[in-house]
């Protein structure tokens, strides 16, 4: 089967190019469901691949596809790596992804764009595919671009709404930031090791030495492409900008595919990183503020797509804290878990906008709970889960990253819980301003207010028992597991393993840390219960009433506007300079001169032709006697 895997992007890019093709032809039936079966038919391909891949004794298999790059010394196959990190990637990308296009089957129903939307939603899936499979950095390069192309034409897909065109272009824009770091680096992984090969270039890596200047100068860069495109300070802002696409690919993007992609391309490359410990402390720096800020953000927001938006924010700070402070296992860990529960969140939003008539204003909610309960049961479980209360998956990958950090930096952690305790807040405080209290929108959402069709509500079911066991795949020892999942990684992470050492806390203060954890987790709980359940408080309307680190967070502490201000502002203007002056100007002036200049030209030789013949023999005399003399003065 592993030979086979081929066939797991092959099966998203036929269905790209049916539905892409035919998506005025065929029917909504026959475009649902060739987008499902092509990911359904990569999720069974992947399956199988794991479980061989887990069976045998070798944990990794170059697939060679075809030779590709070959000029001089530039020798760059398009070949396929599967180990254990690719083979769980594929079962997230293409298991979620299923899910996903079933869901979007009902969501998009009504849409006029449905083959369009249907056909973007394969090619994500495709070049993600890419991304995770290729065997070097240039093949990841190319699903690393295509998904970022993805997410333009996904997230700008009710283009007609310039608003929601604004947020895809400001998604592009951000990611070819980040995007020219990761080319660079990997120019720089071609001059250094003559190789992009992971199976070339790892193995060199580990024979040099810590701290080496190249390999800081290649992780920075690398990281930079990871900012971009999972969204970590400075450019996150285009991520909650992204809730402008439909529900579904909000999911999609935030939950499966490519927010991931930086974490994952960390991990993959994580020997490089472990040998460069001044980057990894800049990640752990920039993880840490990104999960605080975004959760601090995230406190006050009214829109519940910008609340999951900005959680997605701070839970991948959680993923990068995670990294910076070497525990991979736990970072990746947590992608799997985050995977699960904010899939299922954002499915469920979109299942409370569907029956609220496209209302996204949690203070227009309220009440929801009996008239949409597979919707509440399947959302109260994952946000349980993302609050790291136990025995849910959350609790389990958090707990993991929380006390590697702990071990690493106290202070780091104690940032860490409080930033845990934001995230039970919000999370709840969305829960109940949605589905507790009474009705607060109009009479005709009321009426109009029903549970989502089985299409919709079977993939939140199956996300939140995913939601709920995910965490056994990572049981530690402490609480008597055998963390399977750390066994199944250890040989991706065996060289920085080796070179970075164990968790080496005793059980008496794991059970501290968890307990620690836990509470802060169930006092956010309980005063968001006692505050929008026992009180019934709605957040105010008028900014004015809302207190000055409120409306700080509810303005999203004025960030888009200081880059409005300092960055894109001044380039504008820079622009408007340079298109009066040097445009318009200097090259317009220098091409339209000469035109001009040829134009009065003829316009003077013009008159030198008047008709008389006098004229033209004085001329004729003229000329012979300039030639005379002009012999003359030769001779």
């Amino acid at each position: 089967m592993i030979n086979l895997v081929w066939l797991v992007p092959l099966f998203p890019l036929l269905g790209f190019l049916i539905n892409g093709l035919g998506r005025n032809t065929l029917s909504k039936t026959i475009i649902g469901f060739t987008g499902c079966l092509a990911v359904l038919a990569s999720f069974a391909v992947s399956l199988g691949i794991f479980f061989e891949l887990n069976s045998s004794e070798a944990k990794s298999f170059l697939i060679p596809v075809f030779d590709w790059i070959s000029a001089g010394n530039v020798k760059v196959p398009f070949s396929f790596l599967v180990d254990p990190l690719s083979a769980l990637m594929l079962l997230i990308v293409t298991g979620i992804g299923f899910l996903i296009h079933v869901y979007s089957t009902g969501y998009m129903h009504h849409d006029a764009g449905f083959g369009k939307f249907f056909s973007y939603l394969n090619l994500f899936i495709f070049f993600m595919l890419l991304l995770v499979l290729g065997s070097n950095y240039v093949v990841m390069f190319i699903g690393w671009e295509g998904v970022g192309l993805c997410s333009y034409l996904l997230i700008g897909f009710w283009f007609t709404n310039s608003s929601y065109a604004s947020a895809a272009k400001k998604a592009f824009v951000m990611n070819r930031i980040g995007d020219l770091g990761f080319l660079i680096a990997v120019f720089l992984i071609f001059t250094t090791f003559n190789s992009v090969e992971f199976a070339n270039v790892f193995p060199q890596a580990a024979a040099m030495a810590s701290g080496d200047s190249m390999l800081i100068l290649i992780t920075t860069l690398l990281f930079v492409g990871a900012v971009g495109k999972s969204a970590q300070i400075p450019l996150f802002t285009w991520l909650p900008d992204a809730m402008a696409g439909p529900t579904p690919v909000s999911a999609l993007i935030h939950a499966a595919t490519m927010v991931t992609a930086g974490i994952y391309m960390i991990a993959r490359s994580n020997i490089l990183f472990t040998l460069a410990p001044s980057t990894l402390g800049l990640i752990s720096v920039i993880g840490l503020a990104t999960l605080f800020l975004a959760a601090s953000i995230a406190l006050s927001q009214t829109d519940i797509k910008k609340v999951l938006a900005y959680s997605t924010v701070s839970q991948l700070g959680y993923m990068f804290l995670g990294l910076g402070v070497g525990a991979y296992t736990g970072a990746f860990f947590h992608v799997i878990t985050h995977a699960f529960f904010k899939a299922l969140l954002f499915l469920g939003a979109g299942s409370v906008i569907h029956a609220m008539s496209n209302e996204q204003d949690m203070r227009n909610m309220g009440g929801l709970k009996k008239k949409l309960p597979v919707t509440f049961l399947t959302m109260m479980i994952g946000t349980i889960a993302i609050a790291g209360l136990p025995p849910f998956s959350g609790f389990f990958s958090k707990d993991e990253i929380l006390a590697h950090v702990y071990e690493h930096n106290k202070v780091f952690w104690v940032i860490a819980v409080v930033g845990a305790m934001f995230t039970s807040f919000y999370m709840f405080r969305m829960m109940y301003l949605t589905f507790n209290g009474s009705f607060r929108g109009t009479s005709d959402q009321e009426h109009h207010l029903h549970e989502s069709p089985s299409s919709m509500t079977i993939p939140l079911i199956v996300l939140a028992v995913l939601s709920a066991a995910g965490g056994l795949i990572g049981i530690p020892a402490v609480l008597g597991g055998g963390h399977w999942l750390a066994s199944f990684l250890a040989p991706v992470f065996e060289a920085s393993n080796a070179k970075a050492g164990h968790l080496t806390l005793d059980h008496t203060t794991e059970y501290i840390l968890m307990a620690v954890s836990v509470t802060a987790a169930l006092i956010s709980m309980l005063y968001a219960y006692s505050r929008y359940v026992k009180q019934g408080h709605v957040p105010a309307d008028d900014r004015t009433e809302r207190g000055t680190l409120s409306r700080l967070s509810y303005h999203k502490f004025y960030i888009d506007e200081i880059y409005d201000s300092l960055i894109s502002r001044p380039l504008d203007s820079l622009s408007a300079f340079f298109y009066r002056t040097v445009d318009k100007l200097g090259i317009d002036g220098i091409v339209n001169g000469f035109g001009k200049g040829a134009v009065e030209a003829s316009k003077g030789f013009r008159l030198l032709q008047s008709g008389m013949v006098g004229f033209y023999i004085l001329m004729m005399v003229a000329g012979i006697i300039a030639l005379l003399v002009y012999s003359m003065y030769k001779l």
